[in-house]
Protein backbone atom coordinates (compact mmCIF):
# COMPACT_ATOMS: atom_id res chain seq x y z
CA UNK A 1 0.00 0.00 0.00
CA UNK A 2 2.74 2.38 -0.79
CA UNK A 3 1.94 5.91 -1.88
CA UNK A 4 5.27 7.91 -3.92
CA UNK A 5 4.67 11.43 -4.45
CA UNK A 6 7.59 12.09 -7.86
CA UNK A 7 8.54 15.58 -9.24
CA UNK A 8 10.47 15.52 -11.96
CA UNK A 9 12.68 18.36 -14.14
CA UNK A 10 11.20 18.94 -17.47
CA UNK A 11 7.78 19.12 -19.25
CA UNK A 12 4.60 17.26 -18.71
CA UNK A 13 5.27 13.97 -21.28
CA UNK A 14 3.23 10.76 -21.32
CA UNK A 15 5.71 8.58 -22.42
CA UNK A 16 7.97 9.67 -19.28
CA UNK A 17 5.56 9.54 -17.16
CA UNK A 18 4.51 6.12 -18.36
CA UNK A 19 8.32 4.78 -18.13
CA UNK A 20 8.79 6.34 -14.50
CA UNK A 21 5.31 4.75 -13.57
CA UNK A 22 6.10 1.20 -15.21
CA UNK A 23 10.13 1.58 -13.31
CA UNK A 24 8.35 2.60 -9.93
CA UNK A 25 5.83 -0.07 -9.80
CA UNK A 26 8.19 -3.13 -10.64
CA UNK A 27 11.04 -2.09 -8.29
CA UNK A 28 8.33 -1.20 -5.66
CA UNK A 29 6.97 -4.74 -5.92
CA UNK A 30 10.40 -6.63 -6.78
CA UNK A 31 12.32 -5.20 -4.03
CA UNK A 32 10.26 -3.88 -1.60
CA UNK A 33 7.68 -6.56 -2.07
CA UNK A 34 4.63 -4.68 -2.05
CA UNK A 35 0.99 -5.42 -4.09
CA UNK A 36 0.98 -3.67 -7.72
CA UNK A 37 -2.65 -3.43 -6.94
CA UNK A 38 -2.59 -1.17 -3.95
CA UNK A 39 0.45 1.15 -5.08
CA UNK A 40 -0.24 4.55 -6.02
CA UNK A 41 2.14 7.09 -7.79
CA UNK A 42 1.91 10.23 -8.20
CA UNK A 43 4.19 11.98 -11.08
CA UNK A 44 4.49 15.77 -10.96
CA UNK A 45 6.55 17.98 -13.37
CA UNK A 46 8.75 21.34 -12.75
CA UNK A 47 10.29 23.57 -15.35
CA UNK A 48 14.02 23.36 -14.89
CA UNK A 49 13.98 27.11 -14.51
CA UNK A 50 12.09 26.51 -11.32
CA UNK A 51 14.44 23.92 -10.11
CA UNK A 52 18.04 24.80 -8.03
CA UNK A 53 20.54 22.42 -7.20
CA UNK A 54 24.07 23.83 -5.77
CA UNK A 55 22.35 27.67 -6.27
CA UNK A 56 22.23 27.35 -9.85
CA UNK A 57 19.23 26.34 -12.31
CA UNK A 58 18.89 23.15 -13.71
CA UNK A 59 18.43 24.71 -16.74
CA UNK A 60 21.71 26.73 -16.39
CA UNK A 61 23.28 22.95 -15.74
CA UNK A 62 21.83 21.52 -18.43
CA UNK A 63 20.79 18.49 -16.22
CA UNK A 64 18.19 16.98 -14.91
CA UNK A 65 16.60 16.04 -11.89
CA UNK A 66 13.44 13.89 -10.11
CA UNK A 67 13.00 13.67 -5.90
CA UNK A 68 10.56 11.14 -4.62
CA UNK A 69 9.35 9.71 -1.33
CA UNK A 70 7.68 6.32 -0.90
CA UNK A 71 5.73 5.61 2.57
CA UNK A 72 5.66 2.19 3.32
CA UNK A 73 4.83 0.66 6.83
CA UNK A 74 7.69 0.40 9.09
CA UNK A 75 9.39 -2.42 10.05
CA UNK A 76 8.55 -4.46 6.30
CA UNK A 77 11.90 -3.77 4.61
CA UNK A 78 15.36 -4.56 5.70
CA UNK A 79 17.80 -2.14 5.09
CA UNK A 80 18.85 -3.94 2.10
CA UNK A 81 15.82 -3.83 0.32
CA UNK A 82 16.07 0.02 0.65
CA UNK A 83 19.71 0.25 -0.21
CA UNK A 84 18.76 -1.85 -3.18
CA UNK A 85 15.45 0.12 -4.22
CA UNK A 86 17.66 3.73 -4.06
CA UNK A 87 19.85 2.44 -5.99
CA UNK A 88 18.05 0.62 -8.43
CA UNK A 89 15.61 3.68 -8.67
CA UNK A 90 18.56 6.00 -9.22
CA UNK A 91 19.89 4.18 -12.16
CA UNK A 92 15.83 3.63 -13.87
CA UNK A 93 15.78 7.35 -13.47
CA UNK A 94 19.30 8.15 -15.26
CA UNK A 95 18.19 6.15 -18.30
CA UNK A 96 14.49 7.70 -17.97
CA UNK A 97 15.86 11.44 -18.14
CA UNK A 98 19.25 11.41 -18.86
CA UNK A 99 22.09 14.02 -17.96
CA UNK A 100 20.51 12.96 -14.31
CA UNK A 101 21.90 15.75 -11.34
CA UNK A 102 23.60 13.68 -8.71
CA UNK A 103 21.71 15.55 -6.38
CA UNK A 104 18.41 13.43 -6.82
CA UNK A 105 16.82 12.49 -3.81
CA UNK A 106 14.91 9.41 -3.08
CA UNK A 107 13.49 9.14 0.33
CA UNK A 108 12.17 5.82 1.48
CA UNK A 109 9.90 6.93 4.83
CA UNK A 110 9.02 4.24 6.89
CA UNK A 111 5.78 4.93 8.36
CA UNK A 112 4.19 3.68 11.82
CA UNK A 113 1.01 1.11 11.14
CA UNK A 114 -1.34 2.52 13.28
CA UNK A 115 -0.55 5.78 11.66
CA UNK A 116 -0.97 5.01 7.92
CA UNK A 117 -3.67 3.02 5.72
CA UNK A 118 -5.97 3.56 3.00
CA UNK A 119 -9.51 2.52 2.62
CA UNK A 120 -10.41 3.54 5.98
CA UNK A 121 -8.18 1.31 7.65
CA UNK A 122 -5.38 1.40 9.51
CA UNK A 123 -2.06 -1.02 8.53
CA UNK A 124 -2.29 -2.11 12.00
CA UNK A 125 -5.80 -2.32 12.00
CA UNK A 126 -5.03 -4.81 8.95
CA UNK A 127 -2.42 -6.48 10.30
CA UNK A 128 -4.93 -7.64 13.65
CA UNK A 129 -7.45 -8.37 11.44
Amino acid sequence: MPILNVKVSGQKNAATTKAIHELLLDLTHRILGKKKEVTAIAIDYVDPECWMVGGELLSDQNMNSFYFDIKITDETNTKDQKARYIKEAFDGFARILGNLHEESYIYVQDVRAASYGYGGKTQEYRYHH
